[in-house]
């Protein structure tokens, strides 16, 4: 193996994971450690995220390259099962950051900031060192950083005091919403409240849209009433409505007593619909101009950066007012449309009207005919009175198109394993 001797295990996370032929397996999300009763923890292998969100094991032993660049197998043949970590092993970033410890000699408390394995010349690998920062009690002034031996730290193995979360959530900063949710349900239920309730509030709501239903709630539940309320406002209508539902009525009505009256008046509006109808899932939030707007006006618009991809892919144009409901519906126009007409253009004079919009009564599978019908990524809905209501965008359909628990890994089915060998 050509890796350095000493790796810092914080730094590998996210890092990426090649098979002999430079193709990309996945990504490091942690590795695995074996305790033993008289000698340091010995590592045992990677846990590796692959597309789909499946965890698998690949053991050190099938590593041949190791470093904070990359991680390179000396084998293609992988066991696709999907990880589970056996009794006596340890994931080192998942239990050991933010752990409170205590230092020896002396005894200063601290907390884990990481923690590094080391390979001896026998090619075994062992958790040798463990970084730790002092506690000093002072809000505005860190302690020192403590770089020691692992047999000098007490309070690493054993269950965990009440700890803090820094450290675990700069190591999954730059997640993506999906892989931080699905970091988050392998967690234990009170290490998982504890990570979600501090995440700043938009982090957390882009985070909740990505859980399973009951996962969503129990989050949200452990969260006091006004913080819970601060999350919903910065959710998507749609998705907001969604976890409200999960909820008893007089909860619903709880939380949304507590949101801003301009935030909840969407998600109530979304509330009255029949589950499984256009005007239950679509989100009341789509982009809207009116007929005098300009095509430069409106590429610029769709540019926002907080514009998903489906919600950003065509413009619907309506008389006044722009919010919903709006005034009448006069058609859409999609943004390949706007890329080739020049930008002094109106809307008016480009927009597409020869697609019948949705009503809010419309049932999902009738959606999903007409928007494979017409090779869309968005369809409006109206009401009986011609005024745009919202607008169902492909990602919509999925979410409800597929199996209510789709998200929760443990309902994930294994896919069959690869012929040859298997990991460790």
């Amino acid at each position: 193996m050509t890796s350095p001797t000493r790796v810092y295990l914080a730094r590998l996370a996210g890092v990426a994971v090649f098979d002999p032929n430079g193709d990309l397996v996945g990504r490091v999300r942690d590795a695995v450690a074996r305790l033993r009763l008289t000698r340091r923890p010995e590592i045992v292998g990677l846990v590796a995220e692959m597309p789909m969100r499946r965890r698998i094991f690949l053991s050190i032993n099938r590593i041949t390259s190791i470093d904070a660049e990359a991680v390179v197998l000396g084998t293609g043949t992988l066991n696709l099962r999907r990880f589970e970590k056996r009794p006596n092993e340890l994931l080192v970033i998942q239990e050991l950051l933010d752990r409170r410890v205590q230092l020896d000699p002396g005894g200063q408390s601290g907390a884990v900031v990481d923690v590094a394995m080391e390979c001896s010349r026998g090619g075994e690998w062992a958790l040798t060192r463990v970084a730790v920062r002092e506690q000093t009690g002072r809000l505005a002034r860190r302690g020192h950083l403590h770089q020691v031996e692992w047999e000098r730290v007490r309070g690493l193995t054993g269950i965990a005091d009440a700890r803090g979360t820094a450290n675990l959530l700069a190591v999954l900063e730059d997640m993506r919403p999906a892989d931080l949710a699905n970091v988050l349900q392998d967690l234990p239920d009170a290490r998982r409240n504890e990570v979600a309730a501090a995440l700043d509030d938009e982090r957390l709501a882009d985070v909740l849209s990505e859980l399973p239903e009951h996962d969503q709630v129990e989050i949200l539940a452990a969260l006091d009433r006004e913080r819970a309320a601060d999350v919903l406002e910065e959710m998507d209508p749609d998705d907001a409505a969604d976890l409200l539902n999960e909820l008893p009525p007089p909860e619903q009505d709880v939380l949304l007593d507590l949101m801003q009256p301009d935030e909840a008046d969407p998600v109530r509006q979304l509330l009255k619909y029949s589950p499984g109808t256009a005007g239950s899932m679509m989100t009341s939030e789509p982009v809207i101009m009116p007929p005098d707007a300009t095509v430069a006006e409106a590429l610029a618009r769709i540019r926002e950066p907080q514009l998903s991809p489906a919600v950003a892919a065509q413009v619907f144009v309506a008389r006044a007012p722009m919010t919903t409901p709006t005034g009448r519906y006069l058609g859409m126009v999609h943004f390949q449309r706007l890329l080739r007409e020049p930008p002094a253009d109106l809307l008016g004079g480009v927009v597409v009207n020869d697609i019948d919009p949705l009503q809010a009564a419309t049932p999902l599978p009738e959606i999903t005919r007409r928007m494979a019908t017409y090779d869309l990524v968005a369809m409006p809905v109206i009401d009986q009175n011609s005024r745009l209501v919202g607008a169902v965008t492909v990602d919509d359909v999925l979410d409800h198109s597929l199996p209510r628990d789709w998200r929760d890994r443990d309902a994930m089915t294994a896919p069959t394993e690869t012929p040859e060998g298997t990991d460790g």
